[in-house]
Parts: C-alpha cells; sequence; structure tokens
C-alpha cells in the first residue's frame, strides 16, 4: 500500500516551507517571551486526560498519552545502537539539521504547527465518511466539533489534520484530510481512535494499517507542547515525532504500517527511533524551549512517523514561541549527532 500523503516532487519542490523558515528566522518574538529560569516541574499524568482543560490547544495539565510502560513513555537512553544505525543515517543526510515543523503566528493562512482540541464526554458524535482509506480506518461517528482545528487551517491543500481529545472517555481521535460537512459531519480519507488509558493503544487495528499518520501511530503523543518545553529539561516526559523524505517498506513497532516500496535496508523503515547521544552537549545558552526538546531526544528518542522533509520535528502551534530562536538553536544539531536504536520486531515487506 503506498502512501497517502503527497510528498514534494522536482516538479513541485518543498520551497515553500523553505520559504517559511526563512521567513519566521526573521521575524522572532522578543526575548521576554523567554523565561530566564525553568518553571516548577509538574508531575506527569500518564494515561489520564481527566483534568486537562477544554478547548483547542487547552493546557493538558500533566497529563500524557498511554501508560507510563507505553513505547512513547519508555527511556531509551541506554538502549542498543542498532548495526544498520550509521548506514541510515547517512542515507538521511548527517549534516541535515533538525527544524521545528512548528511555532507562532501564520503562515499560507493557518497556524504552524498541527493543532488539536479537547471536549468532555458530552460532546456530541458525528458521523465521518471515510474517502480513501475506510477499510484501515476505525469506524465514526467521532465527537468531532464543527469548530475543531484543521492542520493549516480550513482552506489548506495539505495533510489537513484534525485531532480530538475526549478527556473524560480517554479517547483520541485523529483524522487526515479532514473536511466538514454542512451537516456538521466529517470526510476524510482515513481515521484512527487510540485508547489513551491502555497499553493496547487501538483495539481495533490490525497489523498493517495505516492511521491519520504513514506510520500507522498516533500523532498527539509525538507533539511538542509549549507548556511542556517551557519547563526545560526534563519538562518532555514522551518520545517525539519527526519526518524524513525516504523510508523503507518495512515498519518498526508501535508502528503498524510502511510507506514506501523501496527495500533498501539503508533507509529507516517507519517507526524508526531516533536518540540524540548522550555526548551532545546541550548549551547552557539555550532556551528552555530547545534544552527540554533536546533533553526528551536523549531520553524518550523521536519516531520516524511520516514522509516529509528531513529531521523536521512536529509540534502544535503557540503564540508563545520564539520562532527565530528555535530554529536557530535546534539547527546546531544534525544528523551525525544521533543514533538509531535496536530495531526489535522490524516488519519486513
Amino acid at each position: 500500500m503506498q502512501h497517502h500523503h503527497p510528498l514534494p516532487t522536482a516538479a513541485t519542490p518543498d520551497l515553500p516551507r523553505r520559504q517559511m523558515l526563512m521567513a519566521l528566522a526573521a521575524m522572532g518574538a522578543g526575548p521576554a517571551l523567554w523565561p530566564t529560569t525553568a518553571a516548577a516541574q509538574v508531575a506527569p499524568v500518564y494515561g489520564n486526560f481527566r483534568g486537562a482543560s477544554l478547548g483547542d490547544n487547552a493546557n493538558l495539565n500533566g497529563a500524557v498519552a498511554f501508560p507510563a510502560g507505553h513505547a512513547f513513555n519508555t527511556d531509551i537512553s541506554r538502549a542498543v545502537v542498532d548495526p544498520a544505525s550509521a548506514s541510515i543515517l547517512t542515507s538521511i543526510g548527517l549534516t541535515a539539521n533538525l527544524r521545528p515543523d512548528f511555532g507562532s503566528g501564520t503562515w499560507d493562512g493557518g497556524p504552524i504547527g498541527i493543532p488539536y482540541t479537547v471536549v468532555s464526554g458530552t460532546q456530541a458524535k458525528v458521523a465521518i465518511r471515510f474517502t480513501a482509506y475506510g477499510s484501515e480506518s476505525d469506524p465514526g461517528p467521532y465527537p468531532v466539533p464543527r469548530t475543531a482545528p484543521i492542520e493549516g487551517g480550513p482552506n489548506s491543500a495539505g495533510d489537513r489534520h484534525v485531532i480530538v481529545i475526549d478527556r473524560d472517555n480517554q479517547r483520541l481521535y485523529e483524522l487526515y484530510r479532514a473536511f466538514l460537512q454542512a451537516d456538521g459531519s466529517w470526510n476524510a480519507d482515513c481515521g484512527a481512535v487510540f485508547a489513551l488509558d491502555n497499553m493496547v493503544i487501538r483495539p481495533g487495528a490490525k497489523p498493517g494499517w495505516t492511521s491519520a499518520d504513514a506510520a500507522g501511530l498516533p500523532i498527539l503523543p509525538g507533539l511538542i507542547r509549549y507548556e511542556e518545553a517551557s519547563k526545560g529539561a526534563g519538562g518532555i516526559r514522551h518520545a517525539l515525532r519527526f519526518t524524513v523524505s525516504k523510508t523503507r517498506k518495512a515498519y518498526v513497532p508501535p508502528a503498524s504500517h510502511w510507506a514506501s516500496s523501496n527495500i533498501s535496508t539503508a533507509l529507516p523503515p517507519m517507526g524508526a527511533r531516533f536518540r540524540l547521544k548522550a555526548g551532545f552537549v546541550i548549551p547552557s545558552t539555550f532556551s528552555n524551549e530547545a534544552k527540554a526538546i533536546l533533553t526528551a531526544l536523549k531520553t524518550y528518542g523521536m519516531f520516524v512517523a511520516d514522509h516529509g522533509s528531513n529531521y523536521y520535528l512536529s509540534g502544535v502551534p503557540d503564540a508563545r514561541w520564539n520562532n527565530s530562536r528555535l530554529i536557530a538553536e535546534l539547527k546546531t544539531v544534525k544528523g551525525s549527532h544521533f543514533d538509531v536504536v535496536q530495531m526489535t520486531g522490524l516488519v519486513k515487506g
């Protein structure tokens, strides 16, 4: 099954994204947005979202998706390096650098990043019509409000992810290429329902299924959120989500889907987990946000979740991000600074 997310081609280069990053680097919010000391740490609340605030990009108040023992929340700082690590990193580019694929402000009419909304258990459920991958989608109805934010904004031609957290029922609903209909229902290429309080995170899925993400993974647990990042080192207690331009026909659990026909073992499979090397020194002058992100990459790593520009980290739009500073700090981290941890359970196509 081919990957369902459109990629830049020679005829349609990734120019707008690069222009965006250049523009963001020139913008930047004032230094006042950056705390001089780390905010008080909030103990993570694993697998329980009942304390989350309601609304778009609402504060989750310490909630972390899935139980503490789930792969997303596992400390892999001492995990064994995979034998294919060097060849995989070389194929992506040893000098390619990290980039935040999120920020403050807007780009091309929409917020920069992947938004979400938190609803209560009384939110009305509506019909979801699947337009491409219904056979690999969890059936509706889903509790998606008319006002649910769409990635890239309502006029976006991109992935148009819609993410809804039902805090009371501990469920996560994610849609890919979602379009609101006049009657309040939604059309979407595919959708997935995840149990936030369970180790079996997608009870209705079968091996090989995609999700709103190409790897079959949930999107929300890997997003970088300002409320966590602003706390500084240790503020992010979970693995992150990132993209690469090419993958192989394979996946590593907890991923469940490949999105390529290429069988080269030099390419990363979906779900491959990268870890920032312990020897990488995080400068003391870096912002709390960068310190939190890089510390998380040392402790929990990041999953290959989708196709896109190499080493682009995913996060939630927030007016408090300092775009220029975050870009400048993360760009100092190169492909050569990572290891690919052992790919246990690799499923080959």
